[in-house]
């Protein structure tokens, strides 16, 4: 299979962070960079759109391109800096452009900001690239920047757990965080008089749902970074109230449901979920990290692909600005 067929693989980041992160004047650590370089410059992105002006979520050997693009805000920002950024076959700026086109402006809880319903949209490509302080187009036009915005959009996850519409148990200023996730169902349960229904795995979000009162400990670490006065009580929550720790070796589980009572010898009372997930691990540990000391946002920003993609966006700003500073000395006294 040739490599653009899985182009849309979202591992294709983790070429960029070996380029950057395996640094050593060591052979092994030489041919981490070269291979990785070399599979990064292979990918065609233009291809990639498939005669549209968006990018499309995927290829299969057997029936071609998915339906579906990459549309609305979501987790794809990461995934057009990279294309845009590609020395070989970049995307076009117009890419960048309609994407952002299909944007939804709300207010939401108090908040105001660019509607995604599960909270991972709002934290995925930030685990990689420091939106302190940058902004493109739109951003400027509404004086913020896409930190500010996931900020926004976890202080909004905490305001409709307070509300609570619904009516689920233990929902709170200190319980929350709904996004992409395992969960109970699919099942039909009357609770306390009320026809409860559950889902599986979905896209869970907020305020438009669905929402069947399961929740994400993962997703409340890996929005550390926006908002640590209203993470940490959270976290503090999921480990003493919740117990999210007690019976397992590995840190949380995917998700749990104080709403579903579980299933039988269940030593939570609730429904937990029996599985540890990588896609959910890595954001935790990662983000931490960056909340800690910034090691991934510094990591990142060596890296030419993702500058070049970013400024090509039209973001500007912030950090971008030193960088294109630094550079010009750098050019200018390697020719003097």
């Amino acid at each position: 299979m040739e490599l653009r067929s899985k182009w849309y693989d979202k591992k294709i980041e983790l070429l960029i962070v070996f380029t950057v992160y395996f640094d050593a004047d060591t052979e092994d650590e030489l041919e981490i960079r070269t291979l990785s370089e070399s599979l990064y410059l292979r990918a065609d992105w233009q291809w990639a759109q498939n005669q549209g002006t968006t990018v499309t979520h995927g290829w299969r050997p057997e029936s071609g391109f998915l339906k579906y693009r990459w549309e609305g805000y979501d987790e794809a920002m990461l995934l057009y800096m990279l294309g845009l950024g590609s020395p070989t076959h970049p995307l076009p700026k117009e890419s960048y452009a309609a994407w952002a086109s299909t944007y939804k402006w709300e207010h939401n809880y108090g908040q105001e900001y660019i509607y995604a319903g599960p909270l991972f949209t709002h934290q995925l490509s930030h685990i990689w690239i420091d939106f302190r302080g940058i902004q493109d187009s739109f951003m400027q036009e509404k004086g913020i920047d896409y930190f500010e915005n996931s900020r926004r959009a976890t202080y909004a996850q905490q305001q409709y757990a307070i509300i609570n519409p619904l009516k689920f148990k233990d929902y709170g200023p200190h319980c929350w965080g709904i996004t992409a996730s395992e969960g109970p169902g699919p099942e039909t349960i009357k609770i306390d008089g009320i026809e409860r229904q559950f889902f599986d795995y979905v896209g869970r979000g907020i305020p438009y749902g669905p929402d069947d009162g399961t929740l994400a400990p993962w997703a409340l670490v890996a929005s550390l970074p926006f908002a640590p006065e209203i993470v940490l009580p959270a976290l503090n929550h999921c480990i003493h109230q919740a117990e999210m720790t007690k019976f397992n070796s590995y840190g949380f589980k995917a998700s749990f449901n104080p709403t579903h009572p579980g299933n039988s010898g269940n030593p939570y009372g609730w429904w937990v979920s029996p599985w540890h997930y990588g896609l959910n691990q890595g954001p935790i540990i990662l983000m931490i990290e960056n909340y800690r000391s910034g090691f991934l946002w510094r990591l990142m920003k060596r890296c030419p692909h993702l500058g070049i993609g970013l400024g090509r966006a039209g973001f500007s700003g912030g950090w971008l600005s030193h960088t294109a500073k630094a550079k010009t000395q750098d050019d200018s006294n390697s020719t003097t």
